[in-house]
């Protein structure tokens, strides 16, 4: 990939999906690729691929599913749940959570600290659930131009990514936000109501959806973020 942070057209991916191979994580080459679809994901001992996959997973809010037994933990719940208290501790907890059938994590400290980096600058944000000063769930994500791209959740309790989860579909949804981003599908976000499209269906709805110009987060206002 050049250094002008351009990526090709994420239309004209490999059939895998890959856009560019190499290239940094500096905030403006991460804008640059979540504003066209496109996300980094490492592989070890490979030059840093960026994706933009041929089949795309989203969750619509009016195709949301709270299962009762959500529903019902939701409302009884005595946890805490907050928007940007500790991205630090969200993607750490997200870095060092095992997933099964994965023997390491695509969250490497390089990864950790661009994202941190554009949290700092009002592009990454974070939702945490909290049982009392534990941090025992979350997620985090980046806000493309009013499209938010959801990165990772992990949970210590049952339950507690899920409830993360609503918590942010709630706090989009009063945004003026119609759908997340969540990239690739897990029978876990199936449950929710998610699903995939095509590829070109994502851009065109990412595009739309950049042009309405939603301000999703506005107690962190985004910085300009030069090359």
């Amino acid at each position: 990939m050049n250094t002008t942070n351009r990526f090709p057209d994420p239309r004209h991916a490999s059939p895998e999906g890959i856009v560019a191979i190499g290239g940094d994580l500096r905030p403006a080459t991460l804008l640059s690729a979540y504003r066209q679809g496109i996300f980094p994901w490492p592989i070890e001992d490979y030059p840093l691929p960026w994706f933009c996959p041929p089949q795309r997973a989203i969750l619509e809010f009016d195709r949301l599913h709270i299962p009762r037994s959500l529903a019902k933990e939701r409302r009884k719940t005595l946890w805490r749940l907050s928007i940007d208290e500790d991205f630090a501790g969200v993607i750490n907890r997200c870095a060092n959570t095992p997933r099964e059938g994965e023997p390491g994590t695509w969250i490497t400290r390089e990864m950790i600290a661009a994202y941190e980096r554009l949290h700092q600058l009002g592009f990454a944000h974070s939702v945490e659930v909290w049982e009392g000063a534990l941090l025992i769930g979350g997620l985090y994500g980046v806000d493309a131009d009013g499209s938010f791209a959801g990165e990772s959740m992990f949970h210590i309790k049952p339950n507690a990514s899920k409830l993360a989860l609503l918590h942010l579909v709630e706090h989009l949804a009063a945004r003026g936000a119609r759908w997340i981003d969540i990239q690739t599908l897990t029978p876990h976000l199936e449950t929710l109501g998610a699903r995939e499209i095509s590829r070109d269906e994502f851009l065109d709805l990412l595009l739309t959806t950049r042009r309405t110009g939603l301000r999703l987060f506005n107690g962190a206002a985004a910085r300009h973020v030069k090359s």
